[in-house]
């Protein structure tokens, strides 16, 4: 059995007991990344707890020969794809990804997952052109958070899609220049 399976197998458990699901695991070289995620995100009191809980078990079982280093974390905004789980789980987001320098034509495309499954997916880039990628083909894939647009000059705040008023600079003709002169 893999170190990862060992791993997931150990931690899985604690996981679901947090009301949390597993996203990832990833082991490169001596830093081993657990990756858990939400239905609501994750709160960083929860990172933390998991993070000791964690340890606590990987030290008694050891399923891992030699010194490693734990980091567990959310995916965050802009989550790596790194599975056909990944993939599924993004369809109906905008993504950017990178193909391996074997495949011919652009290597570098961003649009809307339209579909996935365990061997391939479907991108819809920009100029409505539909792509079939094999996954074995992506060297590097991540979902693209949209910030939004940013303030106009003169325009005192604008929201944001997360409707938090954000600050612009102010305009010429405001108080606040005429006090300061």
């Amino acid at each position: 059995m893999a170190i990862t399976d060992r791993v997931e197998n150990l931690v899985l458990p604690l996981i679901d007991e947090a009301g949390l699901s597993l996203y990832d695991i990833e082991l490169n070289g001596g830093n081993l990344r657990i990756t858990v995620d939400g239905p609501d995100g994750v709160l960083l009191d929860q990172v933390a707890a998991l993070t000791k809980s964690f340890s606590h078990v990987l030290d008694e079982e050891d399923p891992m020969p030699g010194e490693y280093t734990l980091e567990v974390s959310s995916p965050g905004l802009e989550r790596r794809l790194r599975t056909p789980l990944h993939f599924i789980g993004a369809i109906d987001e905008e993504i950017t990804l990178k193909l391996g320098p074997h495949v011919d034509g652009e290597r570098r495309l961003n649009g809307v997952l339209q579909s996935a499954d365990q061997q391939s997916i479907t991108l819809v880039t920009d100029d409505g052109a539909s792509h079939i990628i094999d996954v074995d083909d992506i060297t590097k894939a991540a979902t693209v958070f949209e910030w939004g647009p940013a303030p106009k000059p003169g325009s005192g705040s604008s929201k944001s899609k997360s409707g938090v008023d954000q600050p612009s600079a102010p305009s010429e003709n405001t108080d606040e220049k005429a006090a300061v002169q």
